[in-house]
C-alpha cells in the first residue's frame, strides 16, 4: 500500500518545482524558500545538477522537506531516495512506475491527466494525485468536475501555475496543494537573488 503524502502536502498551499541548473545554488536556494514560509520543495530530475542538489539540500538544510519530481523510470525511486528525497513525484504513471512508487519507503503523488488515470492510480491506493499538465489538460474546470464523481481524489496540480492563477485552483475543494516554479524565476536563481525569492515565497505561502 503507498504510504500517505497528505500530512505532507498539506503543510503548505505551493510547492516550488525547481530545475537546479548548477547544485551550488541548491541550498540557498531552499533557505530562501523557508524563509519565505515554503518548506516543502521539489526538485526535478532535468539536469546534470539535480542529484548532486537533491543530497546537498536534504544534509544542509534540515528544515526543508526536499521531494524529487520528474521521477519516469521505476530505477529513478531507489536514486531519489538515497540522494535524500522525502516523497517522489512523477508526470504521469505507466504501471510498472506505479508499482515502484507503490513500495516506495517514501510518500508519492503520482501524475494523472485524465479521469481514468485518476481511477486507476486511487483505486491502487495512492492518497494524493499530481494533476499535469494542469492548465493544459483542462484546469480548474476538470477539478471540479471530478469533484462529485471522484469524492476521495485529492490532487496537487501542476503545470501552467503562477501567481495569477493559483489561487483559483486552492480555492478547488479537491486540491490540496499547487506546485509551481513562479517562486523561483530562473534569472533570480541566475542573479543569487535569494530577498527577491523570499519576497515571491512569502506571498505564496499566505495563501495558507
Amino acid at each position: 500500500m503507498p504510504l500517505d503524502p497528505t500530512p505532507l502536502v498539506t503543510q503548505t498551499p505551493v510547492i516550488p518545482v525547481l530545475t537546479v541548473e548548477r547544485a551550488g545554488d541548491a541550498v540557498a536556494l531552499a533557505q530562501a524558500l523557508v524563509a519565505g514560509g515554503l518548506h516543502v520543495i521539489e526538485v526535478t530530475l532535468r539536469t546534470k545538477a539535480a542529484m548532486d542538489a537533491i543530497r546537498a539540500v536534504a544534509e544542509e538544510v534540515p528544515d526543508c522537506i526536499v521531494g524529487v519530481g520528474t521521477i519516469v523510470r521505476p530505477a529513478d525511486v531507489s536514486a531519489a531516495i538515497e540522494a535524500g528525497a522525502k516523497y517522489l513525484v512523477s508526470p504521469g504513471t505507466p504501471s510498472t512506475l506505479a508499482a515502484e512508487l507503490a513500495d516506495a519507503s517514501v510518500p508519492a503523488l503520482p501524475g494523472c491527466a485524465t479521469v481514468t488515470e485518476a481511477m486507476t492510480l486511487s483505486a491502487q491506493g495512492f492518497k494524493v494525485l499530481k494533476f499535469f499538465p494542469a492548465e493544459a489538460s483542462g484546469g480548474t474546470a476538470w477539478l471540479k468536475s471530478v469533484a462529485a464523481p471522484l469524492p476521495d481524489a485529492k490532487f496537487c496540480p501542476t503545470g501552467g501555475i503562477d501567481a495569477k492563477n493559483f489561487a483559483s485552483y486552492l480555492a478547488c475543494p479537491n486540491v490540496l496543494a499547487v506546485g509551481g516554479s513562479w517562486v523561483a524565476p530562473k534569472d533570480a536563481v541566475a542573479a543569487g537573488d535569494w530577498r527577491r525569492i523570499t519576497t515571491l515565497a512569502a506571498e505564496a505561502a499566505m495563501r495558507r
